[in-house]
């Protein structure tokens, strides 16, 4: 295989080699395979020449239709193989990754029509792996054994035996189990509570196999989001404790649906403390030969630990919206965190005159003291309010309460790990602006100096697109919706896709609509009841089918007439949980620093998700009373939608 799919110079510059093969690519090579190459899309190769070359963050907001990620793709190709490191490819979820390299995907296309091998590898998020050990467990339950065992008895040769592996054998991925729900999957998947290095099939889980693999690609390594910011986060740690980083070093990052990236990185930077868990690690202690002073140590540290959580599931109160407990701190519920951080430190300083005596397992050790440290670093974030976002929530394990420690504030860490790196950082999406500004989503992510660019879409949404907006009496909404949403129904025969903000949304419409004769014989799939790029997939061949969701406002491409309508079920604010309630707190003015920008970027996604090429029509119904008693608001969203696309109040 060539290096570079051009002949290279070494006397001139390589970047303005790339961007004239780019030219050669869009202005001939495309073309002569049949493609349609778009001048927004020259004009965004063209943009990200200057990023690539000057090792600069850059925010590429390209609209639907541009075809973005052929432009960046060929930069980050060809700087992967003149560094020789890997480009990363960061996609805001499972399902986009799934998309990009699915067989007649972006990847495959280009390998395809510019002869190139591509070598690209996926790198996923370990609760996207079957754990071996949940999977012991639960299979012996009477009442799930049979899905399970059916499960077990697939799992390749190789898991239960003890030879040498010959070759690389993926297994245990998500997608692999379409059948199982998300409740069924969360019983078997790793959880950040899995405490693999104790686990003697660490060395045959498909996780480990799949890490091993993916950190040997020469090209592209597609990742998403959470895994690339829990690199991030993991990064020293794993280096101190003799590991491998989750990532190899990389030659650039591109965030596709960049927006998204600052949740992503709050939730890497998050702690998570659970009794059983800590009662599990501390115990294996008490397994060696250890002195009688340490013993005790660990017994009421034990119960310190129950007295901390009893004092919390008592002192935190649910949250209307939200499966999370808001804390509230009083005199007795500080009085045991400190007893329980006190009693840590004793074990901590225990222990550093145990491991000089050799008696403790030098491995079990490592692991005791890793988590206690953990626990120490998030304790005292806790006891620091003003710097952090907590809660409590119920582990669907029947591990009990866990407590939550997310920072506020992830800007500093991203200054320091992410943005001070010379590389070039590429932010991809159709929505990265707020009314033309990027600072909103700069702010959010501490970035101070970047490029950037915005170029619309191709599309001439006026001829394609339709807008439905119907008035909603306040009275009886719910039933006024069920009545619009039905008629949308019934209109496009199915080919919808509906959009809810909550879980609680589509699960009261999924009730509801069983009882709708003119919607009995339609086919609705639903997020959460399969796995969701089976469910993707279902839709789009099932060309008169529906698939409601909550997640799939951002990134779901699904081109021609399986869909033809997009219902928004109502506008997507912020949820009411902790994390955006500290949003609030923080804020000047909440609602148009914090809930409008949030609504506003994560409408246009919705909005995107219906004209996917030239041939596509349809309608985008939005279901909201607020429309038409905030005319502020109405305006907003009015300018959201794409220019020329008139709202209709009547079908």
């Amino acid at each position: 295989m060539e290096r570079y799919p051009f002949q290279y110079d070494p006397t001139q510059s390589f970047i303005s080699q790339v961007s004239d093969w780019v030219a050669d690519v869009f202005y001939d090579i495309l073309p002569d395979a049949g493609f349609e190459v778009r001048d927004e899309q020259i004009y965004m190769a063209f943009q990200l020449e200057r990023a690539f070359a000057e090792k600069q963050t850059i925010f590429a907001e390209a609209g639907v239709g541009t075809g973005k990620t052929l432009a960046y793709l060929l930069y980050a190709i060809c700087y992967a193989r003149y560094t020789r490191k890997p480009a990363i490819i960061a996609c805001a979820n499972e399902s986009l990754i799934e998309q990009l390299v699915k067989p007649q995907g972006d990847i495959a296309k280009l390998a395809k029509h510019l002869d190139l091998t591509i070598d690209a590898r996926m790198g996923k998020s370990p609760d996207q792996y079957l754990c071996l050990r949940k999977l012991d467990e639960v299979r012996h339950q009477p009442e799930l054994g049979e899905d399970f065992q059916l499960i077990y008895q697939e799992l390749p040769p190789f898991v239960h035996a003890y030879e040498a592996l010959q070759s690389f054998y993926p297994y245990g991925d998500r997608a692999d189990y379409p059948e199982l729900n998300d409740e069924k999957w969360g019983m078997v998947n790793w959880d950040s509570f899995q405490d693999c290095f104790a686990c003697e099939k660490q060395h045959r889980c498909g996780q480990t196999l799949s890490r091993n693999h993916y950190r040997k690609s020469a090209d592209l390594i597609i990742c998403s989001h959470d895994f690339y910011m829990e690199h991030v986060w993991t990064y020293e740690a794993r280096k101190r404790g003799g590991q491998l980083p989750l990532l190899p070093s990389h030659s650039s990052v591109i965030f596709d649906e960049g927006h998204l990236l600052e949740p992503a990185a709050q939730k890497a930077l998050t702690y998570k403390l659970n009794h059983a868990v800590f009662e599990e690690i501390i115990t294996r202690l008490l397994k060696g030969e250890i002195r009688e002073s340490l013993a005790v140590a660990v017994e009421d540290a034990i119960t310190q630990s129950e007295e901390m959580f009893y004092q919390l599931d008592k002192h935190s109160q649910a949250v209307i919206g939200s499966k999370r407990r808001e804390i509230h701190f009083d005199a007795a519920l500080l009085q045991a965190i400190n007893r329980f951080t006190e009693q840590i430190g004793w074990i901590e300083e225990e222990l550093a005159l145990e491991s000089g005596l050799y008696t403790l397992d030098e491995f079990q050790l490592r692991i005791v003291e890793e988590h206690l440290e953990m626990m120490q670093l998030a304790l005292s974030l806790f006891r620091q309010p003003d710097q952090v976002i907590s809660w409590m929530t119920q582990e669907a394990t029947g591990t009990g309460s866990t407590l939550i420690v997310m920072p506020k504030m992830v800007q500093e860490v991203l200054k320091e790990r992410v943005f001070a790196e010379a590389m070039p950082i590429i932010f991809s999406s159709a929505t990265l602006s707020v009314d033309g500004s990027f600072q909103f989503v700069a702010d959010n992510l501490g970035i101070s100096h970047y490029l950037s660019f915005s170029v619309p879409s191709p599309y001439d949404y006026p001829e394609q697109m339709e807008a439905f907006v119907p008035h909603l009496s306040d009275e009886s909404v719910f039933q006024e919706k069920m009545k619009a949403a039905t008629a949308l129904l019934k209109r496009t025969e199915g080919r919808a896709l509906l959009l809810f903000n909550s879980l609680e949304e589509m699960r009261q419409f999924k009730q509801a609509i069983e009882s709708v004769p003119e919607c009995a014989d339609m086919r609705i799939y639903y997020e959460g009841d399969q796995e969701i790029t089976h469910l993707i997939s279902c839709f789009q061949e099932d060309e008169q089918s529906s698939l409601c969701a909550v997640s799939l406002w951002e990134g779901l491409d699904v081109p021609g007439s399986s869909l033809s309508n997009v219902v928004i079920w109502s506008l997507p604010f912020p949820p009411n949980d902790p994390v955006y309630a500290a949003k609030r707190k923080s804020a000047a003015v909440p609602y148009e620093e914090v809930d409008l920008p949030y609504m506003l970027l994560r409408l246009r996604q919705g909005i995107g998700r219906l004209i996917r090429t030239r041939e596509d029509s349809g309608i985008v119904s939005i279901l909201s009373t607020e429309l038409y008693t905030n005319d502020k608001l109405r305006q907003h969203v009015k300018d959201v939608f794409p220019a020329g696309v008139e709202w209709k109040t009547v079908l």
